[in-house]
């Protein structure tokens, strides 16, 4: 089992982890030392057992905020997902378009001067030719 050292608020402390836990070790010591800085340059030198409760403290109090937003994205993610279920089974139904019809005394009007039309041009062709 390894040992590594680590520094918090200045001091030195040696801590013994699991193989392979060192990175983990120190990133969460340097977060822990971090808190401790803030702590000392407010407060000033403080002893050992004080700083380390408060710096836990304040992590403690970080991560209770960051759970909560997590809970809040959560619980929004589940609402987002229900609606979307709920979007996936709406069944559309085919729009209905309408076209309208022409009566058939109009069809047949035109097809009446369509064809006097045509009477017209043939008498015309006629007379020219």
């Amino acid at each position: 089992m390894p040992e590594v050292r680590i520094t918090i608020g200045g001091r030195q402390f040696d801590v013994a982890c699991q193989d392979g836990e060192e990175a983990y070790l120190h990133s969460a010591a340097k977060m822990l030392d971090d808190e401790a800085q803030v702590l000392s340059d407010q407060v000033g030198r403080m002893p050992e057992a004080r700083m380390l409760l408060m710096a836990g403290l304040l992590l403690a109090d970080k991560t209770a905020s960051v759970e909560d937003r997590i809970s809040e994205v959560r619980a929004e993610l589940a609402e987002r997902e229900a609606e979307l279920a709920g979007l996936r089974n709406v069944k559309l139904e085919p729009e209905r378009i309408e076209i309208p019809v022409v009566p058939r005394q109009v069809t047949d009007t035109l097809a009446e001067l369509a064809a006097q039309a045509e009477a017209l041009a043939a008498a015309v062709e006629e007379k020219a030719g």
